[in-house]
């Protein structure tokens, strides 16, 4: 990065490479940006590859909601092997013929699709007594997770070739496509394991729009960077809007709540909302009460200036 240079901030969206873990990625970019305040928006498995999405700066602090609650995956699955991991960096735990042909993959397939109870992989990222499962898993420790809901809004098959077969999948947050490949090979009585897996989508950023790490690289060099870092608000864009005058904008940005006009009829609860000045500045991110008539800001981001 160019020295005296601010840090970029925005969110970043980033092709991941295989081999790399989303931390590893994180800190590549700290160091091509120069941005040490980064982190990544819903984590990609080191076999992974594609959306990674990243906060930088004060973009971080809607790192929650810039990974979005739908993704998008295109994953090869290898039935016939099983592995301790679900996936293709495991050891194989057990090996059985492949007899499902088509119809029977397909039907399997449709099983999953819904709201439907995943147990996670032993060897994964979900913590338990603050320590995640993979260390236990990996130190010989027996590792059981618990059944959870996930919604999967649809598989299309698009090749099968046995013993391997390709899905596009369209699911939730918190959705495991290795748990997925695992509990598929069991469905088909052969066991099966993810070889490899592209996440197309992660919420409202695409495959399309991502940069490789040598992408982003060029950018900072030539000081283009700006021109390809989407605004933090972009995480946000589907929670509704007011703009405030410069009183209440500096109120907001001393994290005060708003008394706003409330709404007759409206349903009962909160909903998330964005505040901006006059100038169109994405002030903070609240609750809304429209039946109290009360807006509570929760992720402020720009700071109020002296009292």
């Amino acid at each position: 990065m160019t020295t005296g240079a601010a840090p970029p901030e925005g969110i970043l969206v980033i092709n991941k490479p295989r081999g790399l873990t989303s931390h590893d990625v994180v800190n590549r970019v700290r160091r091509i940006t120069g941005q040490r305040r980064a982190g990544h928006a819903g984590t990609l498995d080191p076999l992974a590859t594609g959306v990674l999405v990243l906060c930088l700066g004060r973009a971080t602090r809607l790192a929650e909601y810039a990974a979005g609650d739908d993704k998008a995956y295109c994953a090869e699955i290898v039935l016939g092997t099983s592995t301790d991991t679900y996936d293709a960096e495991g050891a194989v735990t057990r090996v059985r013929p492949v007899t499902a042909g088509e119809p029977e993959v397909r039907q399997a397939l449709a099983s999953f699709v819904g709201d439907i109870l995943q147990r996670p992989p032993a060897y994964s990222a979900l913590k338990r007594h603050g320590e995640p499962l993979y260390k236990a898993a990996r130190a010989g420790e027996e590792v059981v997770t618990e059944p959870r809901p996930v919604r999967v809004q649809a598989i299309r098959l698009l090749e099968y070739r046995p013993p391997a077969l390709v899905v596009q999948v369209e699911c939730g947050k918190g959705t495991y496509i290795r748990s997925l490949a695992h509990d598929l090979g069991e469905a088909l009585g052969c066991g099966g394991h993810l070889n490899a897996l592209v996440r197309l989508r992660s919420g409202r950023f695409d495959l399309s729009e991502a940069l490789t790490l040598d992408d982003l690289a060029l950018a900072v060099e030539y000081g283009y960077l700006d021109k390809l870092l989407y605004p933090p608000d972009e995480a946000v864009l589907d929670a509704p809007a007011v703009v405030l005058g410069p009183e209440r904008a500096e109120q907001v940005c001393r994290g005060i709540g708003l008394a706003l006009p409330p709404r007759q009829g409206a349903a009962p609860g909160e909903v998330l909302c964005r505040a901006y000045d006059l100038a169109g500045e994405f002030l903070a991110l609240g609750r809304l009460d429209r039946q109290a008539g009360w807006w509570q800001p929760q992720k402020v981001l720009r700071v109020a200036g002296p009292a």
